[in-house]
C-alpha cells in the first residue's frame, strides 16, 4: 500500500468514527418517541440505553433507527444524547419502573379521594435516581396540595412535585387515535403546542363545524398549524372572493379561490359559473365599482 492509501484509508477510519448516527426511543412504553444521537453504530430494536437529561441519565428503549444527514448543509438536530448502552443492573431496574408508577398512581388516587380534592390525576413519573416524583393532574382552579403532598412524602420518603397540567397535556400524555385514524399527533412527535385558531380553518376552507375541526381534547386541531403558511402563501396575488375582474373584454365576480390548484371559480355577467386557471386570471385588471356599475346600466 502506498502512502497516499495509507493516508487516505486513515482519513475514512476517522471519518466513520466522527460519525454521528441517530435512533427513536421511548422512556416509556406508551409515551412519547423521541430522536437521540449517537456515536453508536450498531444498536437494534429493544436495546436499553442510557439517555442525558437535565436531571441526570435516564433508561431509554430504542424503537427504530433514524434517517441520519450526512454531507447536508443543515445538521439534523436531535432532542437528546445517548450516553452509552445501559449495564445489567440498570436494565433490571429499568424494567420495574412502569410496574412501580402505577403503584404511585393507584396511591395517589387513593388520597386525592381521602382528601376530597376536585382534581383529576393524569400520570405519575419517577426519576431513575429515585430523587423526585412527578404527579401530572389536571383541575379548573388552583388547588391547596399542600396536605397531599405531605402524606405522599411520608409515603414514598422521597422528593414529590405536584404539577398541573392542560387538557392538551393531558391528551398528549394518555395518547389515542385521531380523526385522521393515525395516532395523536402530540403523542408521537409534538415538542410544544402552537397556538391554533379558527382563523387558520377559515383560511384553508375547511367547515367551521366544532366537531370536524377539534381534536380529542375537545380543543382545535394541532394539525390546522401545518399548511396554514401555505394557503397564506398561495393566496397572495389571487383575486379575492367578492371582487369583480377584467380578461378582455369581459367581466368576472369571484366566488371562490382554490389555493393549492392556484384556480377560482367565477361567474359572468349572465350568472354562469367558470373555472379559470392560473394562465387565465394571471393577467386580469380589477373593475371598479363604478366601472362595473356604468356597465349595468348599459
Amino acid at each position: 500500500m502506498s502512502k497516499q492509501q495509507g493516508e487516505k484509508a486513515v482519513e475514512q477510519e476517522r471519518a466513520e468514527e466522527e460519525q454521528i448516527f441517530f435512533y427513536r426511543i421511548r422512556f416509556r412504553e406508551k409515551g412519547q418517541e423521541f430522536t437521540v444521537s449517537s456515536e453508536l453504530p450498531d444498536l437494534k430494536a429493544q436495546d436499553v440505553v442510557m439517555v442525558k437529561t437535565d436531571h441526570g441519565a435516564e433508561p431509554a428503549s430504542i424503537i427504530s433507527r433514524a434517517a441520519s444527514c450526512h454531507g447536508c448543509e443543515q445538521k439534523r438536530r436531535a432532542s437528546y444524547a445517548l450516553v452509552r448502552r445501559a449495564n445489567q443492573e440498570e436494565m433490571g431496574r429499568y424494567a420495574t419502573i412502569t410496574p412501580w408508577e402505577e403503584t404511585a398512581f393507584r396511591a395517589c388516587k387513593l388520597l386525592i379521594e381521602q382528601h376530597k380534592l376536585p382534581m383529576r390525576l393524569v400520570r405519575a413519573e419517577r426519576y431513575f435516581n429515585g430523587s423526585k416524583i412527578v404527579f401530572y393532574f389536571t383541575a379548573n382552579n388552583r388547588i391547596d396540595f399542600r396536605d397531599l403532598v405531605k402524606d405522599l412524602v411520608l409515603e414514598f420518603h422521597t422528593r414529590v412535585e405536584m404539577r398541573q397540567v392542560g387538557v392538551r397535556h393531558e391528551t398528549k400524555m394518555i395518547g389515542g387515535l385521531g380523526t385522521c385514524g393515525r395516532e395523536l399527533c402530540c403523542s408521537v412527535f409534538m415538542d410544544k403546542f402552537d397556538s391554533v385558531s379558527i382563523k387558520m380553518a377559515k383560511e384553508q376552507d375547511l367547515p367551521l363545524n366544532p366537531t370536524k375541526i377539534s381534536g380529542v381534547c375537545n380543543r382545535l386541531l394541532c394539525c390546522l398549524t401545518y399548511e396554514y403558511s401555505t394557503y397564506r402563501r398561495e393566496r397572495k396575488g389571487m383575486p379575492k372572493p367578492g371582487k369583480r375582474i377584467k380578461i378582455g373584454e369581459d367581466q368576472f365576480q369571484v366566488r371562490r379561490q382554490h389555493p393549492l390548484q392556484q384556480t377560482i371559480l367565477v361567474s359572468d355577467s349572465q350568472g354562469e359559473s367558470h373555472l379559470l386557471s392560473k394562465e387565465q386570471w394571471q393577467g386580469c385588471e380589477p373593475v371598479k365599482v363604478e366601472e362595473s356599475g356604468k356597465k349595468e346600466k348599459k
